[in-house]
């Protein structure tokens, strides 16, 4: 297949899948370098690697080529940087061994350590190539694992001057592939992490049950925003907006849909529509990005067309717009919406917010709930109290207190996908770091009794 360049809408790069020989051979000289890799300075082979990436302009480019967007390659780029500082710096609390204790029985103490996965298998979405790309695999490497990546076949420009950015002690490998590349990757790691669609992540999950290897997935999302009575309204809309549009809504955890109590849901929906009309595509100097993976246009079009024919007003966008050979779609506000619209209950993955108008805490939490997946939330309310009372009712992972979208830029809250939208330990905090290692137990006996009681078979 040929890469398809999302501002020209042309495919004008050829993919170079890995062939599986030469896969297999990665993973091999990987392995070969694990007991290496757990003896040295891992924190300094990281930190030269996140400061080689944080000024890289080429890596930068290749970002930009593959997405089609600067602004958030850039916030990706800062991220990642940030990411690398902060396990630098946490990981060596984290790996230390517990401290020895005294055990149920008189005399034996339990102590232990932890043994990394030797080598850790990373397949990655499209849509943030660089963040995601690397947000399991460095807590892995500072576990002490091994690492080796397969980025979507959608957007590998990046990944050859994100190697030239890898120090040579780092034990990192990211390989350019397509999805028989990612299937025969599950069948040569110890472990391995799934960043993308339902569908694919249970095709995952079977390879790794087959390969008897653990599997960490981060799937799908179809986040709902609630608005109460009493909340700020022009903070909700400026949050939601920002929620809902950012990477053109081509990210797991942006907002999809909008639930407002009755006696504001006019004036908030004003106050959105007006924001979201000034904000333009990145074609016209706007901060909007094109539409990346080629017929994800196909999909919100579908989506837009069926809320339409039953019902629904379209306030602003609405369609899919060709500039440049590219696809784009403006930001996207609809009211008279409800949950039997493919907008309310399917993944639209693109710069949509559905509005819909409900009677109060009750209504909108049935409805947030009301859905296969179960990733991220936000709650806008008259003070903190209440909101962290409706938060703690949704059936998510992590929920933005009057803001939205902060588990995109906040990764220290540990969270865990509800449904469909993953399975496995936490990707964020501290807890991110332990999906990578298994924990090893030393029982000591160190009574004096040459035959202590438990050894008796005497009643």
């Amino acid at each position: 297949m040929n890469v398809r360049n999302p501002i020209t809408g042309q495919s004008d790069r050829p993919l170079a899948p890995t062939p599986p020989d030469r896969l297999a051979a990665v993973a091999a000289g990987l392995r070969e370098r694990a007991p290496a890799w757990l003896s040295a300075d891992r924190g300094a082979a990281l930190s030269r690697f996140g400061a080689a990436l944080a000024d890289d302009d080429a890596l930068l480019s290749a970002l930009v080529a593959d997405t089609g967007r600067v602004g958030e390659s850039l916030l990706e780029r800062r991220l990642v940087a940030a990411l690398i500082d902060r396990w630098v710096r946490q990981a060596p609390a984290l790996l230390a061994p517990p401290a020895e204790r005294p055990a149920s029985l008189p005399g034996v103490s339990v102590a232990g350590d932890a043994v990394p996965y030797e080598l850790v298998g990373v397949i990655t979405p499209w849509n943030l190539p660089l963040l995601l790309g690397l947000i399991d695999a460095v807590p892995a490497l500072a576990a002490g694992c091994t690492v080796l990546v397969k980025p979507s076949e959608v957007t590998p420009r990046f990944i050859e001057p994100l190697m030239r950015l890898v120090p040579d002690d780092l034990p990192l490998r990211v390989v350019e592939g397509d999805g028989g590349t990612g299937a025969a990757l599950v069948d040569l790691v110890d472990a391995v992490v799934f960043t993308g669609s339902v569908a694919t992540g249970r095709q995952v999950a079977l390879a790794a049950a087959r390969a008897f290897v653990p599997a960490f997935l981060e799937l799908g999302g179809k986040d709902p925003a609630i608005v109460l009575a009493g909340a700020d309204l022009d903070r909700a809309a400026a949050a939601v907006l920002w929620g809902g549009t950012a990477n053109a809504g081509q990210s797991c955890q942006s907002v999809e849909r909008v639930y407002v109590a009755r006696e504001v849901h006019d004036d908030f929906l004003d106050r959105l529509v007006a924001a979201a009309s000034k904000v333009g595509l990145t074609c016209e100097g706007g901060p909007i990005g094109p539409i990346i993976k080629p017929g994800q246009e196909d999909v919100i079009a579908a989506h837009l067309a069926d809320a339409v024919a039953k019902g629904a007003t379209v306030h602003t966008g609405g369609r899919i717009e060709r500039h440049g050979g590219g696809h784009w779609c403006r930001p996207t506000v609809l009211s008279g919406v409800d949950h039997g619209m493919l907008v309310m209950t399917e993944e639209t993955f693109g710069p949509v917010l559905p509005v819909m108008a409900v009677s109060g805490p009750d209504e909108a939490v049935a409805l947030a709930n009301d859905s296969v997946y179960g990733l991220s939330a936000a709650v806008f309310a008259v003070g903190e109290e209440q909101a962290r009372a409706v938060a703690a009712r949704l059936q998510v992972g992590a929920v933005s207190v009057n803001d939205a979208g902060l588990t995109a830029l906040v990764h220290e809250g540990e969270k865990n996908s509800f449904r469909l939208s993953g399975l496995g330990g936490s990707r964020m905090g501290a807890a991110s770091i332990s999906r990578f290692l298994r924990r090893r137990a030393f029982l000591v006996n160190r009574s004096d009794a040459a035959d202590p009681w438990w050894h008796s078979t005497k009643e």
